[in-house]
């Protein structure tokens, strides 16, 4: 009638401690491993030096704020200020995505640890709250009907797209000039082969013209010119020695006689 109370009662709380004490040594385990973690992470390099940006606001919005300050800080300082610490967490953020695709690829592959996947993965989650704490700092400073904070990382996008044109521009006007340089160096190197050859030619050429002028010159002194008494006034006899002509004009009977001559022998007769 009564058998419940005959149950062992001892073999049932051995099950119990056995689960109690199994569920408590996880719990422990869990809690040191996290704590472990937490402390492997609060001690592990950075991934990023330290924010500059940030703590000039947080130092001029202490500033503000502080009732002992000699001098008030504007808003517009507070704001340009703000709009600076946006830019630098774009960049960070630009940073992190290139990132993230060839860190992953690595680790997979096994070429890097775990520790510094782990300080990548501590990085995102403390630009996630730099995001959002840059927003509110932008919604409590916003004057309009529109919340700055919807499009203050906007501006900021846009002072790092004119930066890195900058940066750009600049990279392409120290090409320009390198090349510049390169090609005026070229220049000058070619120039003076150029003349070095000219001052080879020069004595060959000059050797050149002196023997075209003893030519020419030997050529004009064979060159006899007949004014009277020839086949025709005046004309010129080429490639013809000057004793020879004088031979055949000599020798020859038909030669017409000059003025000069047959007056004297009229006279005579």
């Amino acid at each position: 009638m009564f058998s419940f109370l005959a149950i062992d009662y001892f073999s049932l709380l051995l099950p119990l401690a056995y689960l109690t004490t199994l569920i408590g040594s996880l719990g422990t385990f869990s809690y040191l491993y996290r704590r472990r973690q937490a402390l492997k992470a609060a001690t592990l390099e950075p991934w990023f030096p330290a924010h500059l940006q940030r703590n000039i606001y947080l130092s001029l919005l202490e500033l503000s704020s502080s009732p002992s300050a000699k001098q008030e800080v504007p808003d517009s300082l507070l704001r340009a200020a703000l709009l600076r610490r946006a830019v630098e967490d774009i960049r960070r953020l630009i940073s992190l995505r290139n990132a993230k695709p060839a860190l992953t690829q690595l680790l997979q592959r096994g070429s890097v640890g775990d520790e510094l996947m782990q300080r990548f993965t501590v990085a995102e989650k403390e630009m996630e709250a730099e995001l959002k704490e840059v927003v509110e700092e932008a919604n409590a400073l916003s004057q309009g009907p529109v919340p700055w904070g919807q499009y203050i990382f906007q501006s900021a996008s846009e002072c790092v797209g004119r930066e890195m044109l900058d940066k750009q521009l600049e990279k392409v006007e120290e090409i320009r000039v390198e090349g510049k340089e390169q090609w005026e160096r070229r220049r000058e190197t070619v120039r003076e082969g150029f003349m070095k050859e000219l001052e080879a030619e020069t004595p060959v050429k000059k050797e050149e013209k002196d023997r075209k002028g003893s030519k020419s010159g030997s050529d004009e002194s064979d060159v006899v010119v007949v004014e009277s008494g020839g086949p025709e006034e005046g004309a010129v006899v080429k490639d013809e020695p000057l004793t020879k002509i004088k031979q055949e004009l000599q020798s020859s009977p038909g030669t017409p006689s000059t003025p000069g001559s047959s007056k004297k022998k009229k006279g005579k007769k």
